[in-house]
């Protein structure tokens, strides 16, 4: 039988290190404009799923986890400015998707 949460956490960890290691080039604005989600989305997810295992973490913890680093070092790092191309298809994807 098959753990599912082990195949779970394992993908998951393999999504954080495609973001964080083998796509930095992929902007947060890119991944909200194309699958409405961003690292700070998983952040969030992942403090919530903490909140509800009974456990206080911060939105700084959260983003840690996520990052594998502070958000401040990982946002000076790669975040880049966000073009007026970018900011044009984030608010109409933010239209499309309500």
């Amino acid at each position: 039988m098959t753990d599912t949460t082990a195949l779970e956490a394992a993908a998951f960890r393999r999504l954080l290190a495609h973001l964080n290691q083998d796509r930095l080039d992929v902007q947060n604005i890119d991944l909200m404009i194309l699958a409405g989600f961003c690292r700070n989305c998983l952040a969030d997810w992942y403090r919530e799923a903490a909140q509800d295992a009974g456990q206080d973490i911060s939105k700084d913890q959260a983003r840690e986890a996520i990052y594998g680093m502070p958000f401040a070092d990982w946002k000076a790092k790669y975040q880049q400015p966000a073009t007026p191309e970018q900011l044009a298809a984030f608010e109409a994807a933010q239209q499309r998707h309500g």
